[in-house]
């Protein structure tokens, strides 16, 4: 071990985190467990007094500093309400800056525990930008919220805890957004038990170390989704990856539909709720257990942190089903005449029909929207596809169409009665007044909004479907004015939902002939 890593170990043993940090239990997820034929533990960051570990990080860096010092960060979540209470415990004055965005929830909880809170920007790089032109002007100290030493080595006393906790350990996973919670970990599992593998965990839409491992560097990605908000981050830090880069053994990436499922895991066995990134780690031991068949090993995740908004509830149960591949979503072509639902319905072999949606459209098929039970995971599945394919249905399998599981499957029966030239997009809208406004102002003024579909799921952002009505010739101007606005968005005007669901009868039958 070179000297600047015995550094950050040293660190880590000494670091006193008394009395504010607690320490957390380990619980042993006793069912998952025998369903994966390993020990699963799960280290309960959740407890902490703000919910998270980001408190170790924050308390370790102000605990440091002189007496009445002001302190600055940006953050739209668990990093600020970590350095509110920090600063209220140890007499300094904490500014906080956050994205207009931020839930309000989140916004209140820092001023609860004492943040000063200046609301700026409508996403998080605007935010820190201000925060460390704010810091700089008022000769504060900036607070980052992972890429600092302090910020690491307080991080790092989870794997303290844990390893004091578990005798035996095989493999640690751990969630990953900026690294400082794996760069910590990291470093000092490796320096007791170099034989213990470390797994950095990422959310499929910020995948930031996995990208920055591919190119041997930190790199910034495009655009991040908003889901997993807590790990959600662009590009990883300088430090942090240079630590994961040497310790990390390896990086795992799980989709929005496996977090689901692991947050619904967390809450059969501990009846703690935990925020989508706080399940993540939980994800990825799972899916890391499907991929290498292992068994007998004794595994630990980080449920990192529990700062969930109460309506995001009703999304995360519409997709754990899928995550925890009980349900499939198919687009099934049927006969529009009597009996043809009743027929289907013996195709499927007794298995539960979870969700149907039809409306009669006209013409001589039938496109329904269907969800189907499955207790036999992958397997069944191919089954039920091949059953559906030897009695002569044409289906498509939407299980994993984010269009169909966003929109589609609240709108189906909407199809124009002419034929439209139109395109499809899907949005991300930044959650403030006058977001749609301004969608508005710059689009619809332009041309005639054909579709639009919004449900609001308690993130900082929205999912919006917006139809537009434009020809060929007029795409040049379209993408001028979609910069212009610039909102996070993906076109799906190819998307097979797109022609079976929302166009007209005459447009669908064009395409399929």
């Amino acid at each position: 071990m070179v000297a600047q890593e015995l550094d950050y170990f040293r660190a880590i043993i000494q670091a006193n985190m008394a009395p504010l940090v607690r320490q957390t239990e380990v619980s042993s997820l006793t069912g998952l467990s025998k369903k994966l034929a390993n020990q699963i533990w799960l280290k309960r960051e959740d407890q902490q007094p703000v919910y998270s570990f980001k408190l170790r990080g924050a308390f370790n860096k102000l605990r440091k500093l002189p007496m009445h010092s002001h302190v600055v960060t940006a953050s739209a979540g668990n990093h600020a309400q970590g350095v509110a209470l920090s600063a209220a415990h140890l007499g300094h004055k904490a500014t906080i800056v956050m994205p207009v965005t931020t839930p309000e929830i989140k916004v209140n909880a820092v001023r609860n525990l004492g943040g000063n809170v200046v609301l700026h920007g409508h996403h998080f790089d605007a935010a820190n930008s201000y925060a460390q032109a704010l810091c700089e002007r008022e000769s504060g100290v900036f607070v980052p919220p992972f890429d600092d030493k302090d910020v690491i080595v307080g991080q790092g006393t989870v794997a303290r805890e844990m390893m004091q906790q578990l005798d035996k350990l095989d493999a640690v996973f751990v969630p990953v957004g900026g690294g400082g919670l794996l760069a910590g970990m990291a470093v000092y599992i490796k320096s007791l038990r170099p034989d213990i593998r470390v797994i950095g965990v990422e959310a499929t839409e910020s995948a930031c170390l996995q990208a920055a491992m591919e190119k041997g560097q930190p790199v910034e990605l495009e655009q991040v989704g908003s889901f997993a908000d807590g790990i959600a981050v662009k590009k990883i830090g300088e430090e942090t990856f240079r630590l994961a880069q040497t310790y990390c053994d390896e990086v795992v990436v799980v989709s929005t539909d496996e977090i689901c499922a692991a947050v619904q895991d967390i809450f059969v066995e501990t009846r703690a709720i935990a925020e989508p990134s706080g399940a993540v780690a939980l994800a990825g031991l799972k899916k890391w257990c499907e991929l290498h068949k292992s068994q007998g090993l004794s595994l630990a995740a980080v449920l990192s942190g529990a700062n969930l908004n109460f309506d995001r509830l009703r999304y995360i149960a519409e997709r754990t089903a899928l995550g925890a591949k009980s349900e499939a979503l198919f687009g099934v072509t049927i006969d529009e005449q009597k009996g043809s639902f009743k027929q289907f319905c013996q195709t499927l072999g007794g298995r539960a029909i979870t969700e149907f949606n039809y409306r009669y459209a006209g013409g001589r098929e039938a496109q329904i929207f269907v969800g189907v039970g499955l207790r036999g995971g992958e397997a069944e599945l191919q089954e039920l596809q091949a059953n559906l394919a030897d009695n002569g249905y044409a289906f498509t399998d939407l299980s994993d169409n984010e269009l169909a599981k966003l929109h589609i499957r609240y709108m189906v029966g909407g199809k124009p009665p002419v034929s439209l030239e139109e395109r499809l997009l899907r949005f991300e809208f930044p959650e403030y007044p006058g977001a749609l406004l301004r969608f508005l102002e710059t689009l619809g003024s332009e041309w005639n909004i054909t579709l639009f579909h919004y449900r609001n799921h308690g993130a900082a952002k929205g999912q919006v479907l917006a139809g537009f009505q434009l020809g060929p010739q007029e795409c040049p101007k379209f993408e001028e004015h979609l910069e212009r606005l610039g909102y996070s968005y993906q076109d799906e005007t190819n998307n097979p939902c797109f022609s079976q669901y929302l166009q007209s009868n005459e447009e669908y039958t064009r395409k399929v002939g």
